[in-house]
């Protein structure tokens, strides 16, 4: 049985439902873990801030699907990536597709798209660009190759002084896989990507924040 250190959780299709609702009962079950929780999102620093400080169980929080990462609720946003070679693949995207941005000024180290356009095609046009092209599920997110969820947790876990092997991981999208890649154990929630599930220890028979609570009881934290 797989004993966890620490957990770091999805907060899109994860925690929330696919209207975005929170699920209060995941939150108060997050509330009584006695171990550190990381919350990992592709969402801007500022939103995930105030998540982050809603839900009421970590200060530590990993945004812009790793690009950038903070220890503390009023502590300094470390970025991690490179927006303006982000930027300068999006310049090329715009040669063969109509691109609308999502919260472009708030981030700081990605360009997060709407999903109007061929994903595969994009890759292809941006394959020698040091980026990358990642599908939350919600958005298309333009990111430096050089960042991910995975890694911004071996930065925390180094930094908290947990091995990132003890860490169990829960998540539902694409932008996870890389989480998934680093940690002890992973969960993906029912309603996860295929390409997480394939990598998952778990598969909840639940989605979403239900599906977090089922993660929970079987980890034996709850």
């Amino acid at each position: 049985m797989f004993v966890p250190k620490a957990i770091a959780i999805d907060l899109d299709g994860t925690l929330t439902d696919k209207r975005r609702a929170i699920n209060c009962r995941a939150v108060e079950a997050l509330r009584r873990l006695k171990i550190p929780v990381i919350l990992a999102t592709g969402n801007t620093p500022c939103f995930a801030r105030a998540v982050a400080k809603i839900i009421g169980v970590s200060d530590i929080v990993i945004c812009e699907n790793g690009g950038v990462v903070r220890f503390s609720y009023d502590g300094e946003d470390l970025v991690l990536g490179n927006k303006e070679k982000c930027i300068k693949a999006l310049e090329e995207l715009k040669k063969y597709f109509t691109i609308e941005l999502l919260d472009f000024e708030y981030r700081k180290s990605e360009v997060c798209m709407r999903r109007t356009f061929d994903i595969e095609k994009a890759r292809e046009i941006l394959r020698n660009y040091g980026v990358k092209i990642l599908d939350s599920g919600f958005a298309y997110h333009i990111s430096d190759v050089n960042v991910s969820k995975g890694k911004a947790l071996e930065f925390i876990a180094k930094r908290i002084g947990v091995n990132v092997r003890d860490f169990a991981v829960i998540g539902d999208s694409d932008n996870d896989v890389e989480m998934f890649e680093v940690a002890g154990f992973k969960i993906a929630v029912a309603n996860a990507s295929e390409r997480l599930k394939e990598l998952a220890d778990l598969i909840t028979p639940s989605s979403d924040g239900d599906g977090v609570i089922e993660a929970l009881e079987f980890l034996g934290l709850i």
